[in-house]
């Protein structure tokens, strides 16, 4: 249960509620904090571009960017849930405790957010259906 006090240390510290529009701009490439991992708290962004550590795990899929080391890296030293989104391809995954859960859809994403953070399916907001998930999307690689 190592906290993200480090992390947040490494970014600019933001405090605001989070929204689509901020993380947009966040991420937009001629943002200044466009490069490094935005770092929530419940519904708060409290800090941009900051630096993750990398898995230093033998056995993680040589074919991983550091996009995706750092996710993991991040899931191996603290209690994180670290969504990434691939830069290639859009794809989104999960890294929590070592473990990434790649290629989710809309449905699996929520599916695996809900089960880290142990939501019951009436704790949840109604969301239109997922679109049908690609061939393998889920499986948790290391």
């Amino acid at each position: 249960n190592v906290g993200l006090r480090n992390f947040v240390e490494t970014g600019t510290r933001i405090d605001a509620k989070v929204s689509a529009e901020l993380l947009v701009t966040l991420f937009s490439p001629g943002s200044p904090l466009h490069d490094g991992a935005v770092i929530l708290r419940e519904d708060t962004i409290v800090a941009g571009s900051c630096i993750l550590p990398l898995s230093a795990n033998p056995l993680t899929a040589v074919s991983l960017g550091t996009r995706h080391r750092a996710a993991l890296g991040l899931s191996e030293e603290t209690d994180a849930a670290v969504i990434v989104v691939s830069e290639q391809t859009g794809g989104i995954s999960v890294a929590y405790r070592g473990m990434l859960y790649p290629r989710l859809d809309e449905g699996q994403l929520r599916s695996e957010l809900s089960r880290i953070f142990r939501i019951r399916p009436q704790d949840e907001e109604p969301t239109p259906a997922a679109t049908p998930s690609e061939a393998g999307a889920g499986t948790p690689t290391a």
